[in-house]
């Protein structure tokens, strides 16, 4: 695995809540296999080309997720980039951006006192589970998965108009996951989606720089498009 710091920023990061940037937004993500330290150079690697990087280690304790967020940042990834997922105490404790809250987390509107600064995501499988998210103080919906992929064995995805139907129905942001690669990106942007999410297409690739700045290419000529 070839993995060379990308030289130039794309995107300056976007305030705690909203989606600012002109373009699609990208997020990595962990836990599709690669094992967290290698997660960590990865992070450091493409920050400059992604928009937000998710800590999702389900197997991890507290301390090692923050002191991943730490050595994250150490090695310069801007610590408003970093999101934790359903640990909101970590989040918290580290500073990080944000944090992902699955169906078995805390709801939004419970976390939010607690964090009023920090940016929250609601994990989503439907519609109608995207519109009760964000009533209940998501700032955006992660919504999946749209293709067949290999985190989800067996599971057919749910399809562009399935995410086209959960936009419609989402006044947040909406950003959809499941076996986006950069040739299927601007379908999903086409569909109304905020922006991708990924986990291995770029974390198993050869070269992650160079699968960053093909998703990037991907969702920004699809914005271009959508116009």
């Amino acid at each position: 695995m070839a993995v060379h710091p990308a030289k130039d920023s794309v995107n300056q990061p976007p305030a705690a809540t909203g989606f600012k940037n002109t373009d699609p937004e990208i997020h990595l993500i962990s836990g599709g296999g690669t094992l967290l330290d290698n997660f960590v150079l990865i992070a450091e690697a493409v920050h400059s080309l992604v928009d937000y990087i998710y800590l999702r280690e389900k197997s991890c304790t507290a301390n090692e997720l923050f002191e991943s967020v730490k050595e994250m940042c150490r090695r310069g990834v801007p610590l408003d980039k970093i999101v934790v997922n359903d640990r909101l105490d970590v989040a918290l404790a580290s500073g990080a951006g944000g944090v992902q809250l699955a169906g078995h987390s805390l709801p939004p509107a419970a976390a939010r006192p607690l964090a009023p600064e920090l940016r929250i995501g609601r994990s989503v499988h439907s519609a109608a589970e995207a519109a009760a998210a964000a009533d209940d103080g998501a700032d955006y919906c992660l919504y999946g998965h749209v293709y067949a992929t290999a985190s989800k064995p067996g599971l057919p995805g749910r399809g562009l108009s399935g995410l086209a139907e959960t936009v419609r129905a989402c006044p947040v942001p909406v950003i959809a996951i499941g076996g986006i690669e950069p040739g299927n990106a601007g379908q999903v942007i086409r569909s109304g989606a905020a922006g991708i999410a990924v986990l291995s297409g770029i974390c198993g690739a050869a070269d992650p720089v160079a699968a960053a700045k093909a998703y990037r290419d991907a969702v920004r000529a699809a914005r271009l498009e959508r116009r």
